[in-house]
């Protein structure tokens, strides 16, 4: 369990800008590199790096070379790579508490006026791109003018990058130095970009910066339509907008071997590949505190398993060297006893999802919306479950029950939030059910819907790992005359699924959680219970469904404009803790456990993997584990 207020520091850590100085270091570099040196394939170090790179405090000062191994389910588990090397100007990592605080990334300085309207950020000296051209602001000019700001690339701009509805400015000082404006206070705006940074359409995301030396030819501002069709065809997209986006055949760095990144790492064998591999960046910006570039790894390889039995077998034999993507608790005491035999030991971080059964509340299924609309309905489907048999039974009894709310650790988190609804009670949900006008039933004794029709839940999951969970929540509704059937799908459908507003419910990890305003899209219904509502929201009516006019998250919506046009974090905060209030009590999101361990294997040549971290999508991740300082053994 997360300590108390664990959190609490976090967004005072973002405060204080930082000037990175670094001595006056002999650089090293990795041997792979320096044998293309010699060979004339790269220039030389020094002319590699930053005048000034930035630093990271390495656990241990490491050594060079080796492959990580990693496991990985096909190409829609693209964020599971991504998020081991995700690089923004700000990027949240751990401490040598485990605390997570903001720490520079690409940037020699940072600064932001006194109102919070204005953030300056300075990159740094001599900074390049992995194909070696220098990063300047004219990739800046490019991002911000030519695809942040173009509707044919970027059809909408976020919310959190449009506080008060008015998109941020950009404006360039100089060829390093450039200024980020609000028309607003917006306090929340580093935490945010640590986040998400400044969002589609990537892969990696890196924050304002796009390579325009590659990217142009792709881009109807600089080529011609022949072009841009003559590049769709090459790779094998319907149009050349299909070139975009984090799932595009040119802006994913998962499928394009010749995007430069700032990235420790880029992809070298990308998807289909069973085995994808991923090879050091040569213009890695980063060194540890003895001058030694990063990252002391050579290569990644992501190994393809198609069911849990597989990946099983694969830990068991000692194939992989460091993973928590795809562990399960289930399996904890398996992943035990075989640490001698796999040559591998467990690291536990701490784990801030909580796993949750979301329903679309804007299902185009009529009378299914109705039905969820029914704060009676929506408190039976959450004490029908049986949460602690479930704990029991696929988690090893490790977690506890919990509503889908802030986790404890969190300065947003209250206890009887945490625990609305989570209170087994089958009798109380067959009473709401039948006060709900629920009463008739089938043959089969499942309940009828007003249309006639029985009262059945499609769950989508996207793992079959999960099956056993499923089984027993089913049992749970069957109890109560609800009827769910379970469905494993793939990755990429179950993600469409929500983007297309076509699915009744899954069966999902719920983030972000812990520092909420990071990214409080989750609880405006982004990308899940209400996707077709905040759509509605972020494109201020021109898509999306409408809520009703009475509809609670509409003032979730007008806390968060409250929020992020605050003066002071202390009145922004008090609005984002009633956005948390109204969302867990309208249990529009059910919860039913959390805060457990999450497991890493971790092979006995692997180091600097630090324990008891927290696991949230806010804070990416593995990437808050800084893995350009993991290394292996070169016995």
């Amino acid at each position: 369990m997360m300590a108390k207020n664990w959190i609490a520091r976090l967004a005072i850590a973002a405060l204080a800008g930082t000037a990175l100085a670094a001595p006056a270091w002999a650089f090293q570099e990795a041997p792979m590199l320096t044998e293309k040196v010699e060979a004339g394939e790269l220039p030389p170090l020094e002319e590699r790096l930053p005048t000034h790179p930035t630093v990271v405090e390495a656990l241990s000062v490491g050594e060079y070379g080796g492959v990580w191994r990693r496991a990985f389910n096909g190409p829609g588990d693209r964020w599971g790579p991504t998020k081991l090397m995700e690089e923004r100007v700000l990027k949240w990592a751990a401490d040598e508490t485990g605390g997570a605080v903001l720490v520079p990334g690409y940037i020699e300085s940072y600064s932001v006026n006194d109102d919070s309207t204005e953030f300056t950020f300075t990159l740094l000296e001599g900074l390049k791109w992995s194909d070696g051209v220098p990063v300047t602001t004219e990739d800046v000019r490019f991002w911000y003018e030519d695809v942040f700001l173009n509707p044919e690339v970027n059809p909408s701009i976020d919310a959190t990058l449009a506080p008060g509805g008015k998109p941020m400015e950009v404006s360039i000082a100089d060829e390093r130095t450039f200024t980020v404006k609000f028309g607003q206070p917006y306090v929340y705006f580093l935490q945010i970009l640590a986040k998400d940074s400044t969002g589609e359409p990537s892969l990696d995301r890196p924050s304002f910066v796009y390579p325009k030396h590659y990217l142009s030819q792709f881009n109807n501002k600089y080529a011609s339509e022949a072009e841009l069709a003559a590049a769709a065809t090459k790779f094998q997209v319907e149009n050349w907008k299909g070139l975009w986006g984090s799932k595009g055949a040119v802006t994913a760095w998962w499928l394009n071997p010749d995007l430069p990144v700032l990235t420790a790492w880029q992809i070298e064998t990308p998807p289909p590949a069973d085995t994808v591999t991923m090879v050091r960046n040569p213009y890695y910006w980063s060194v540890d505190q003895e001058g030694n570039q990063l990252p002391y790894i050579d290569r990644i390889e992501h190994r393809l398993f198609q069911d849990p039995e597989t990946l099983n077998l694969m830990i068991a034999q000692g194939q992989l060297d460091m993973q928590d993507r795809h562990l399960n608790l289930a399996n904890y005491t398996f992943y035990r006893e075989n640490e001698e035999r796999g040559g591998y030991h467990i690291v536990n971080w701490k784990d801030s999802n909580i796993w949750s059964l979301v329903p679309n509340i804007t299902t185009t299924d009529d009378v299914l919306r109705g039905l969820f609309a029914d704060a009676r309905v929506r408190e039976a489907l959450s004490v029908a479950i049986d949460r602690e048999l479930i704990i029991e039974l696929t988690q090893s009894g490790l977690g506890k029950p919990v509503q889908a709310a802030p986790v404890s650790g969190s300065q947003y988190y209250v206890p009887e939030l945490s625990e609305h609804w989570v209170e087994y009670d089958p009798d109380h949900a067959n009473a709401l059910l039948d006060e709900a006008g629920l009463t008739e039933r089938d043959a089969q004794g499942f309940r009828l819907r007003p249309d006639g029709q029985r009262f059945s839940l499609i769950v989508e999951a996207n793992d079959a790992s999960y099956a056993k969970t499923l089984e027993l929540l089913a049992e749970n509704y069957a109890d109560i005359g609800v009827e769910m059937l379970p469905r494993v799908i793939d990755r990429t459908q179950w993600d469409n699924n929500r983007s297309n507003n076509d699915f009744q419910m899954q069966w999902m990890p719920y983030d972000r959680m812990t520092y909420v305003p990071a990214d409080p899209r989750r609880l405006m219904g982004s990308d899940s219970f209400a996707n077709q509502y905040y759509v509605w929201y972020n494109t201020d009516g021109t898509s999306g469904i409408e809520p009703p006019a009475d509809h609670p998250l509409r003032e979730v919506f007008d806390l968060w404009d409250q929020a992020s046009s605050s003066a002071s974090v202390e009145v922004a905060d008090a609005h984002v803790a009633e956005m948390v209030r109204i969302f867990a009590e309208q249990g529009w999101v059910i919860g039913v456990y959390g805060e457990g361990p999450v497991v890493n294997v971790v092979s006995n040549r692997m180091h600097n993997v630090q324990p008891d971290l927290v696991q949230d999508d806010i804070f990416r991740g593995v990437g808050m584990a800084r893995t350009q300082q993991f290394w292996l053994d070169q016995d």
